[in-house]
């Protein structure tokens, strides 16, 4: 499925990928919603699943944010319009949501965050706003009109009192009405405000942007263990300084050196980036990846036979909804990322790896085909175990 209509690839890529909104009439043509709305509030009384309803006339003031789980009674004591139910990654749940998020992997999968779906009555909405991370809004059911405004930051002004940011200024630039199966794209920071006309279903595409700070901070995680007491500021060849109390401009190039040395690292980096995006959305309730070595898979009874016999009573094999894979290369290493944990492997396991990251669903013939070495067995093996590979 194609879902950038007159677009290709590489067009939206160059020239609207966090840069510009653009709006796709039919991306989706004949599009039916993946569940009813009595399916999705069903979800929003579930205790595992996150999700948020938004009156804009509340009882306690203006855009009261409500959270879930929900009850029965909490959807009889709403007002007729202008409310909001948003339930958070659905793809986690509805194995239908985890195959339209397929359609959106000409960005690299490691990126995409979840598809959060938004049920609204007449009028509902979540006020105007911005996002710090890209989203692709999908018309599902009925009508809602989009508008967009200017580009916002930490800085722009919000309304005191809800506990939703909700801009206090907006300065509108275009709006659109959205039909079942158009699709905007919203790049980060750009303000918009979405407004039911009648009821109507929005599926919402986000993906994951962590902050500077959270990349450094990982990032200075990963380095200082490799730093011994040894490892000081030096300056040799110090010049005579007409002032000895001033930090010069050649300090902070001394500084600058010692730091980007450090993070001369691309695999170092890789693995930043491949811990902090695989972790699981919901941890508490993911299952985790174990590393495991020979010995540790005897005690489990888990001999590599054993599982090429477990991996051929299935034909076909997918990810568990909870769990997010990736890789990267460099040299003659591997590295598979997921649940944000790191196992090292040899150039061999590339097929392998890309197979699990790249493709939604194995059949049991491809996967013990790639497997002629022992990394990638152990690899498949401990994905077996820890159930994050499971029978389709």
């Amino acid at each position: 499925m194609h879902v950038l209509g007159h677009l290709t690839i590489e067009e939206f890529l160059r020239d609207y990928w966090q840069k510009k909104p653009v709006l796709i009439r039919q991306a989706i043509q004949d599009f039916a919603p993946l569940l009813a709305a009595d399916e999705l509030a069903g979800l929003s009384l579930e205790d595992d699943i996150e999700s948020r309803l938004i009156i804009e006339e509340g009882k306690t003031g203006p855009w009261e944010v409500k959270k879930g789980p929900f009850t029965e009674t909490d959807y009889r004591d709403l007002p007729h319009n202008k409310w909001t139910l948003l339930v958070q990654a659905v793809d986690q749940w509805v194995p239908e949501a985890a195959e339209l998020l397929e359609h959106f992997r000409f960005i690299p999968s490691w990126r995409i965050d979840d598809l959060m779906i938004s049920y609204a009555t007449d009028g509902g909405s979540v006020g105007p706003h911005w996002d710090q991370y890209d989203v692709f809004l999908l018309q599902a059911e009925g009508q809602r009109e989009w508008r967009v405004g200017q580009m916002c930051s930490e800085k722009s002004s919000i309304l005191e009192g809800p506990s939703v940011k909700i801009l206090a200024d907006f300065a509108e630039t275009d709006r659109w009405v959205l039909e079942p199966g158009d699709m905007l794209y919203l790049p980060p920071g750009l303000a918009h405000w979405g407004i039911s006309q009648g009821e109507c279903m929005t599926y919402s595409v986000g993906f994951r942007a962590p902050s500077s700070a959270e990349l450094l901070e990982r990032t200075v995680d990963a380095i200082l263990p490799g730093f011994t007491q040894d490892d000081r500021y030096c300056d040799a060849a110090l010049p005579i300084q007409a002032s000895p109390g001033e930090i010069t401009d050649d300090a902070a190039a001394r500084l600058k050196a010692i730091l980007m040395e450090a993070l001369d690292n691309p695999a170092l980096l890789k693995s930043t980036l491949g811990q902090l995006m695989t972790e699981a959305k919901y941890d508490d309730i993911a299952p985790t990846f174990e590393q495991c070595d020979e010995s540790c898979q005897k005690s489990w009874q888990k001999s590599w036979k054993e599982t090429g016999a477990a991996l051929s009573e299935v034909d076909c094999w997918i990810r568990h909804p909870h769990a997010r894979f990736a890789y990267s290369q460099q040299g003659d290493d591997s590295a598979f990322y997921c649940q944000g944990e790191t196992s090292v492997l040899t150039s061999a396991a590339v097929p392998l790896l890309s197979l699990l990251c790249d493709q939604p669903q194995w059949t049991s013939a491809e996967l013990l085909d790639l497997c002629q070495d022992t990394q990638s067995q152990h690899l498949l093996t401990n994905l077996l175990f820890c159930d994050l590979i499971l029978p389709s």
